[in-house]
Formats: C-alpha cells, sequence, structure tokens
C-alpha cells in the first residue's frame, strides 16, 4: 500500500473491522474459563469472570457473584464490554452513510474512552480482590491466564481505537476522496 499511495477511501473500513475484532475479543473474555488457574498435584482451580470451580476428587464451582467484588468487577466489565459493542454497531453506521458525520466520529472515539476506563476497572478489580479473598492451597500458584489476557486486549484496542476515532476528522477530505492520492516514487 506504501509503495502505490494511502487512499483513504479504501482503509476506511480498517477501524470499524478493529473495533468488531475488540468485540470478539470481549467475548471470549467473558466466557472463557482462563482468568485464574492453579495447578498443585492434589488439587487444582479454574475460574472464569463469573465463577470458581475446584478439583479435589470431581469438579466443584461456587460463584463469584456472591461476593460484592465479584459483581462489580463483572457489571464493570460488562459494561465497557456493551459500550464496546454499541461503538462497533455506531461505527458501522457512520461509514456507511456516504456523507459521513465526523462530530458523530469523535463521539465514537469519546465512547471508546469511557468503555476503556469501565473494562478497566473490572480488569483492576478482579486480580486484587481475587487475591486477597480466595485462597489456594499450600504449594499451589494462581496465575491469570488466556481469557483475562483477551479482556486486556479488548480494553487497550478500545483506548487505541479511541484516539483513531478522535484524530480521524483531520482528514475528513482525505477520506471522502476529494484530495488525489499522493503516490510514492511517482515523481511529481
Amino acid at each position: 500500500m506504501v509503495q502505490y499511495g494511502l487512499d483513504y477511501t479504501r482503509c476506511r473500513w480498517i477501524l470499524p473491522l478493529l473495533l468488531g475484532l475488540a468485540v470478539i475479543f470481549g467475548i471470549i473474555s467473558l466466557v472463557g474459563w482462563g482468568w485464574v488457574t492453579s495447578d498443585g498435584l492434589p488439587f487444582a482451580q479454574r475460574g472464569s469472570l463469573w465463577k470458581l470451580c475446584s478439583l479435589e476428587d470431581e469438579w466443584q464451582c461456587r460463584s463469584l457473584m456472591d461476593y460484592a467484588w465479584g459483581r462489580g468487577a463483572a457489571a464493570t466489565f460488562l459494561v465497557g464490554f456493551i459500550i464496546v459493542c454499541i461503538c462497533f454497531a455506531l461505527s458501522i453506521i457512520a461509514f456507511a452513510i456516504p456523507t459521513l458525520r465526523f462530530n458523530f466520529i469523535r463521539g465514537i472515539g469519546g465512547l471508546l474512552f469511557v468503555a476503556a476506563v469501565f473494562s478497566l476497572m473490572g480488569l483492576i478489580i478482579y486480580p486484587v480482590m481475587f487475591s486477597r479473598y480466595i485462597s489456594f492451597p499450600a504449594g499451589s500458584m494462581a496465575e491469570f491466564g488466556w481469557a483475562y489476557g483477551f479482556g486486556w486486549t479488548m480494553c487497550l484496542m478500545a483506548i487505541g481505537l479511541g484516539f483513531f476515532f478522535c484524530c480521524l476528522p483531520l482528514y475528513e477530505d482525505h477520506i471522502l476522496g476529494n484530495v488525489k492520492p499522493y503516490y510514492y516514487g511517482d515523481g511529481n
């Protein structure tokens, strides 16, 4: 793309595509069992945002919604995820309209920052309170795993995409095709 120039009209769907990827990462994080795991020879645990299961002879699960911090972490992360989903729908609507409203796009960027704050609160509440109130047997160590990492990925993508959506109106003429693309190596 650099060799032939940067044509903004062809690249304008990249941001909604990346926002859709953030939604997928949020779904994986919400339904995943890899938020926390611990392995020990006689005892193992694995947990999600919603419950913690322990294996001694068989799996026994208890809900983290019995704890106020569990409800708080789940609620704040879920609110952040819902706002990211709303931003995804709004970005598709915004880029599908031929006369793009760039103030509308800046609002999407602001909503993404709000979503990042909510999901960040949930991602910080969970490990701090989990390690404080949930005890592990001696000899085992808790590790935060892949589903927790997908939650962080969604949060960081919301922050990055928020910057891009806020800065996008600066390139309004380029995106609408009102400026001739510059081709690198053209010599003119």
